[in-house]
């Protein structure tokens, strides 16, 4: 089976994500939009892209065209003429070459009509269909989103088959109790990604030793993790992360509720965490201040000075072969990019991605095989991280 994965807005994170939870299956880039993913077994699209951050859109892949094909012919065979009532239908180009989508949509609603069946493009301002006009129209359940990707001298003839739960997502962003914008909050979205970079079983102990309000647990226990750890120098991020923990397992289906939470600098973590015992540490510390004008001689060799500490405490209590995933952060200053460089401690930087993905043109990087994750015009970026001990 062949699927297409439509992207993110960080391309490069998303792939490393999915090829994080799908490490056995064949991937193939198309495009800074589209990831094809061909497994031997049927994925459940539905718990997927639950499980993910970073993608938006998750379809089949119903034919391989060459590019000088009809198109309509192909399309009319994929249309299900056993939907009740208007029967709406959605064209999403993903291609460099044009394509007369407003014939093509002419074409459909024509051999619909000649079956009987009434129906309505849907239509958007841009080549494709975001993931609002999708769900709000019903394109899954009562239509389709066909999807036409091109590939090389191929054009790929695909169906939408779920979209990312934006409502939940936002919901779980902005609808939680504690919220702390002064100190900054990780996205959901963002979490997800981490967690999933971490490749570590249901089973493992992970820590968030700087856990703020408590994203990374929540979304670990939404995720099925079992043993969740979360410490924070702050009682009033203590406190968060209670309350955020608690309305998760209040709104949300979580069979997993077992978790843990501490005060602590981080400075003093390997007195209260066993040595050679967890898993995963997934992280994002003090980024430095977020608001006032920011001192660069200072603030980096602050935050140098916490994170060698952070990282001298970690590497007493990671076993062999753990995974930090870890947030640094790069300051933009007068169109400069400025990175900390803490000493790590005897820990290795890990490769984000396969290696044979890393040499393609799509793929974004930093020097130390880093991926920066930013919004535009953003003072300060985060550098994510994998350290192995």
């Amino acid at each position: 089976m062949k699927y297409f994965f439509v992207l993110g807005n960080n391309s490069t994170l998303s792939i490393a994500e999915i090829t994080s939870k799908f490490p056995k299956e064949n991937h193939t880039i198309i495009s800074n939009d589209i990831l094809m993913l061909e497994s031997k077994e049927k994925i459940k699209p539905d718990k997927v892209i639950k499980s993910l951050g970073g993608t938006i859109k998750i379809g089949i892949i119903e034919k391989e065209l060459p590019l000088n094909i009809k198109l309509k012919t192909e399309i009319f065979k994929t249309l299900d003429s056993n939907i009740k009532g208007k029967y709406k239908f959605g064209i999403s180009q993903y291609t460099k070459r044009k394509i007369n989508v407003k014939r093509l949509a002419m074409e459909i609603k024509k051999h619909l009509k000649e079956q009987k069946i009434s129906s309505r493009w849907v239509t958007s301002k841009e080549k494709t269909l975001s993931s609002v006009v999708v769900t709000q129209n019903n394109l899954i359940n009562k239509g389709i989103e066909i999807a036409l990707i091109e590939n090389n001298d191929k054009i790929l003839l695909g169906k939408t088959l779920v979209v990312q739960p934006f409502k939940e997502l936002s919901f779980r962003d902005y609808g939680r109790p504690a919220r702390d914008d002064r100190s900054g909050m990780l996205p959901p979205k963002l979490a997800i990604i981490l967690i999933n970079l971490a490749k570590t079983n249901k089973n493992s102990i992970i820590i968030d030793p700087f856990c703020g309000s408590g994203t990374v647990l929540t979304e670990g226990l939404l995720m099925g993790y079992k043993n969740l750890i979360g410490s924070d120098i702050s009682k009033k991020a203590i406190n968060d992360s209670k309350k955020n923990i608690k309305w998760i397992i209040k709104n949300f289906d979580t069979k997993i509720k077992k978790y843990k939470l501490f005060n602590s600098p981080v400075q003093e973590l390997s007195k209260k965490i066993k040595q050679n015992s967890v898993n995963s540490i997934i992280t994002e510390p003090y980024l430095g201040p977020e608001r006032g004008q920011i001192n660069i001689k200072n603030t980096i060799p602050e935050l140098e000075k916490l994170y060698s500490e952070s990282l001298a405490q970690f590497y007493k209590i990671m076993e062999p072969g753990a995974r930090i995933i870890m947030i640094f952060p790069i300051f933009n200053i007068n169109n400069k990019k400025h990175f900390i460089n803490p000493n790590l401690n005897k820990l290795t930087i890990t490769n984000l991605l396969p290696t044979n993905l890393t040499k393609n043109k799509i793929i974004n990087l930093t020097n130390r095989k880093t991926i920066i994750y930013s919004r535009p015009n953003q003072r300060i970026e985060r550098e994510i991280i994998i350290l192995t001990k």
